[in-house]
């Protein structure tokens, strides 16, 4: 039987399953990464030089949320798992329609 958790998905802004800003954050900081450095990596990754560090600030800051072809190529050069993003991205956005 399935839990009630996974059925709903995960409760909105929980530790497990922060706004996916704050993961890129988080993550990128670990890797003592800045939003430059994270930029670059992304298009180095990608080989798509239309990100900057710009979108990467509006990621971190909830302003935007990263499309499935992002969070891929952050999935990769952040080392998190593409569940994880997908996850947090839903927090995300469930924390910005509820404002």
């Amino acid at each position: 039987m399935l839990s009630h958790e996974s059925t709903v998905g995960p409760r909105v802004g929980s530790g497990e399953f922060p706004p996916i800003g704050r993961l890129i954050r988080l993550a990128r900081r670990e890797r003592g990464m800045t939003q430059y450095d994270l930029a670059d990596a992304l298009v180095a990754a990608s080989g798509n030089t239309s990100l900057g560090r710009d979108e990467v600030s509006r990621w971190e800051r909830g302003k935007r949320v990263p499309g499935p072809y992002w969070r891929g190529w952050l999935s990769v050069v952040l080392g998190v798992a593409p569940d994880r993003l997908r996850a947090c991205a839903r927090v995300a956005k469930e924390l910005r329609w509820r404002q």
